[in-house]
């Protein structure tokens, strides 16, 4: 990619910005003519024609021909050029790393999944973790000057302004964004996983034009993420979507975070792992059985497999677990109206076993008024819904208009 927008973009000029929003446009709308973005943008025709001149020539916009109109003049069509650039992103799991590529136009170009990886919230860790991602770049069929941002998933509470993490790799002063730069040799953003998931869902997923939507990532954890308006709502610092912290039972359980009574200690893939375990050692069968009593861990995926090979034990806990998460989802149903609730994370992969008394628990504890709006729906992306998310953030936070 020619570096003048990118030179234009850190001086912050006028001309830059349009150009950003002009980008922004093209990544959430696709291709359009000179008069229909004109309209969009709120600018003449003779200064959006100067400005996709300048961006054609530079090679981050291309002219797709003419539009085939019933009758007329047929304007040509302009949108982003695949090849002008590229974007990586990385998704963080307990047990391995996903990462993907994409061009400048959004489109997966590669995606690599189940990369053994096991977390340690330590400096050996992260120097494992930036070891696999550059391992990824340098083996990338791309031009490697073309990649121009890299998107790291973290879990936990991450302000993705300022670029720190406070609850993974939190040792230096500095942002974790700009040790990963260092240490990668590329820009390098971070962003909450949750949402970045969201946003992936968003622009590649099952979201068919809503707006105003919320995704529940039940994974190991629990957390939301919510879209208002078409626009990621980060919160203040970043915290947003802190779901599976809020004090919903009376129980002494102590979650991750330190507290007791959090809903992820009855609503997750720690709860679905705690409670089979107690019910196994009570004397219920499941065909894990055998694996417990020769106290092999566990894998949120091998419960999975169990759930979905039927086996009883595991479905009655996961649609306890529907019903005491639906009773809380009814409750932000209840608080936000919004047009879409979408189930995802690893649980997700059970679906109508989580689904339905998800379904159910909403209909039972939302306001009818307010719950007949918002439609319930899994994830499409399903376990790439973190990878892709990471990637689209990528390519965003150097361009959209925040």
């Amino acid at each position: 990619m020619n570096q003048k927008l990118l030179n234009e973009i850190e001086k912050g000029s006028k001309s830059a910005l349009l150009k950003k929003k002009i980008i922004t446009h093209y990544i959430y709308n696709g291709n359009s003519t000179l008069p229909d973005l004109s309209r969009e943008m709120e600018l003449s025709i003779p200064t959006v024609t100067k400005l996709i001149g300048e961006m054609v020539d530079d090679g981050y916009i291309n002219n797709y021909g003419k539009l085939e109109t019933s009758g007329g003049r047929h304007p040509n069509l302009y949108g982003l050029n695949p090849v002008s650039g590229y974007f990586v992103g990385v998704d963080i799991k307990p047990f391995s790393v996903n990462i993907g590529l994409i061009n400048f136009k959004g489109d997966i170009v590669d995606i690599k999944m189940d990369i053994p990886y096991q977390f340690e919230n330590t400096k050996a860790g992260l120097d494992a973790l930036c070891e696999i991602i550059s391992d990824f770049t340098q083996k990338t069929r791309v031009s490697k000057d073309k990649i121009l941002n890299i998107n790291v998933n973290i879990s936990g509470r991450v302000n993705p302004e300022s670029g720190y993490s406070f609850s993974r790799f939190n040792f230096e002063e500095r942002p974790l964004s700009g040790v990963l730069s260092d240490k990668l040799g590329y820009p390098t953003t971070i962003d909450n996983d949750t949402r970045a998931m969201a946003y992936g869902e968003y622009i590649q997923g099952c979201v068919k034009g809503e707006k105003d939507i919320i995704f529940v990532n039940v994974s190991w954890g629990l957390g939301i993420g919510i879209v208002i308006d078409g626009k990621i709502y980060r919160g203040k610092s970043g915290f947003s979507g802190e779901f599976g912290h809020v004090n919903t039972y009376d129980n002494e359980i102590i979650c991750h975070c330190g507290k007791k009574g959090c809903l992820e200690t009855e609503a997750s893939g720690l709860a679905l792992h705690r409670i089979l375990l107690e019910r196994i050692e009570k004397g219920e069968r499941s065909i894990l059985s055998e694996r417990v009593s020769k106290e092999e861990t566990l894998t949120l995926r091998e419960m999975i497999e169990a759930i979905n090979k039927e086996d009883l034990l595991c479905i009655e806990i996961i649609e306890e677990i529907g019903q005491k998460l639906g009773k809380q989802i009814a409750g932000l149903i209840n608080i936000f109206n919004p047009e879409l609730v979408v189930i995802g994370g690893e649980l997700s992969l059970t679906g109508d076993y989580l689904l339905q008394p998800i379904k159910s628990a909403i209909r039972k504890y939302s306001l009818n008024m307010v719950n007949k709006d918002s439609a319930v729906a899994i994830s499409k992306l399903k376990d790439k819904a973190g990878v892709i998310g990471a990637c689209m953030l990528a390519r965003s936070r150097m361009f959209e208009v925040f």
